[in-house]
């Protein structure tokens, strides 16, 4: 999808209906700062405002993420086109999350085994020494819970059962045995539990 052309799309059918942008957000009930990310092309609306967004812009969801409105003739082309880049954006997106979870992982463990180093082996008082592993340990800890969310919803996890691909709940990846981005869960299709494979793509 062309964020660009859709951006300028969405700021030519906002001044036909004659709305400001304020008015266009105060409609949508966000910020107009977030209708000028949409009309210079910085980010796309989410999905959850889509619906409401074309219905004050008396556009079809179709239009908005082609950038254009779209001919009846070219309808289901362009319908398929649309789903498709949204599931390569998703797909992308996921990617990015999944590696931004490596990165999180590195800036907080290295701290964490320095100052627990520097707690253990330089002389100080008791008191300094449990205020330097907190320290490291609590960003540590909160990077962890943060990460496992990134786990849960980045991509889908596959049974080994069925070959079902779902997303857990939070819990069920919180509590699961791991190795890795592997989980020991139960599949929510089959009811067997397995070692279940993180991966991108819904489909197999």
């Amino acid at each position: 999808m062309d964020q660009i052309k859709i951006g300028k799309f969405i700021s030519a059918q906002r001044k036909s209906a004659g709305l400001t942008q304020a008015q266009l957000a105060e409609r949508l009930m966000i910020t107009d700062r977030a209708v000028s990310k949409w009309e210079t092309g910085r980010t796309l609306p989410d999905s959850s405002i889509m619906l409401k967004l074309c219905e004050e812009l008396n556009i079809t969801v179709n239009d908005l993420l082609t950038g254009e409105r779209v001919s009846m003739e070219n309808y289901n082309k362009e319908m398929e086109q649309n789903l498709m880049d949204m599931v390569r954006q998703k797909e992308e997106g996921d990617r990015k999350l999944l590696r931004t979870e490596i990165v999180l992982g590195v800036v907080t463990v290295i701290p964490f085994l320095v100052l627990c180093g520097i707690a253990a082996f330089v002389p100080m008082e008791e008191w300094l020494q449990i205020v330097l592993i907190l320290a490291g340990a609590l960003p540590f800890l909160a990077a962890c819970f943060y990460a496992i969310r990134i786990e849960q919803t980045a991509g889908y996890y596959a049974c080994r059962k069925c070959g079902h691909r779902h997303v857990p709940t939070y819990a069920s990846a919180l509590w699961a045995p791991h190795v890795n981005r592997t989980r020991y869960m139960r599949c929510p299709k089959c009811g067997e539990r397995s070692w279940q494979k993180k991966v991108i793509s819904k489909d197999k």
